[in-house]
């Protein structure tokens, strides 16, 4: 999905000079917003625990799917730390920077799985040979963490490093699990019908923030089971909640009918950014929007009538980094793009 591109000082100085033309006046809580990358498809990048470095998804040097690849804060020092084989997803650093974590196919077929055909509208595909991988730093000591007959991907560690959650199959729904780090004492958290996904420790690691379906008549329960059957799901219309690891105080924070997704907590654990479509669901042009933990204050984040997601709080929170199409070269171009974040 991703193209590479080793970032030098030559390609670095023209960032520099247009950072603040890459800003929208309305994004207010932005400063200094530098591009990362530059052409094709990369996603979910998330900040090693010394902020120094990025661990991202992307479709580069003839790989016809995403692997998984590390790179300075600044774009330099792109290394590739996943196999090549397969496809990849869901890469995350331990807090302690002693670890990485991500989902592969390459155990069931080194090809690229068959995208999902969008014959039943827009869905994602739910690959059932995805499994959980821990691998050292430098993608070496490559082990399997957690694995199923079912899809096992979406894995994050918890802010100290001594847990994993991460979105499975196994019991026959999408639902949300957590587990040591070391892959033990696999624990059921979400036990709702539909998908629950895509969860991210609070600062003090005690809840989840995440993606779920709310559904309004046993049709549209109906209609996500036949999907998840062929390994599909329908991602039109989620909602973000929150939930005590135990499962626990389960509380809904949008509920605005729209596709919300990749939500993450502030540092200071009071609110939570998350990307939708709400404003306008019909071209499904997503922004970023921030909102307290109990639903109120919501506000619009960015303005680039691009796509905007997946974004994540360096720690301590001075800086944000998050996926866009703002500056393509080219259409459905997404780079990654890191800014200073202003409360």
């Amino acid at each position: 999905m991703f193209r590479a591109i080793c970032m030098s000082a030559v390609l670095l100085a023209p960032v520099l000079s247009m950072s603040q033309e890459l800003i929208n006046p309305q994004e207010k809580h932005f400063r200094n917003m530098h591009q990362v990358t530059f052409g094709g498809e990369n996603a979910e990048a998330y900040f090693s625990g010394d902020n120094n470095r990025l661990i991202f998804q992307s479709t580069r040097e003839g790989h016809q799917c995403d692997q998984i690849y590390l790179m300075n804060t600044d774009g330099g020092d792109v290394r590739m730390l996943s196999s090549g084989l397969g496809r990849t997803t869901c890469a995350f650093i331990s807090p302690a920077d002693n670890h990485i974590i991500y989902s592969s196919t390459y155990r069931a077929d080194s090809l690229c799985p068959a995208p999902p055909s969008m014959s039943q509208g827009y869905v994602w595909a739910i690959y059932p040979s995805y499994d959980i991988y821990q691998a050292a730093p430098d993608g070496s000591d490559l082990t399997v963490l957690a694995a199923s007959p079912g899809y096992d991907a979406e894995a994050v560690f918890s802010p100290d490093g001594s847990k994993i959650a991460f979105t499975s199959t196994r019991d026959g729904d999408l639902e949300i699990y957590v587990m040591n780090a070391d892959g033990s004492d696999i624990r059921r958290v979400t036990d709702n019908p539909g998908y629950d996904g895509g969860a991210f420790f609070s600062p003090d690691g005690k809840r989840l923030v995440f993606r779920a379906q709310v559904f309004q008549d046993d049709t549209q329960v109906q209609e996500y089971k036949d999907l998840l059957v062929k390994n599909l799901v329908k991602p039109s219309k989620l909602e973000i909640f929150t939930i005590n690891i135990d499962g626990t105080d389960r509380r809904q924070i949008t509920a605005n009918d729209a596709a919300n997704f990749a939500p993450y907590y502030h540092p200071s654990g009071k609110e939570i950014i998350f990307s939708s479509d709400l404003g306008n669901p019909r071209e499904h042009n997503f922004e970023l929007y921030l909102i307290d933990t109990d639903g109120s204050n919501l506000e619009q984040v960015t303005f680039s009538d691009e796509f905007d997601g997946f974004p994540m709080f360096s720690y301590g929170g001075s800086k944000l980094v998050f996926a866009s199409n703002r500056n393509h070269a080219h259409p459905r171009e997404t780079n990654i793009f890191m800014v200073d974040w202003i409360d």
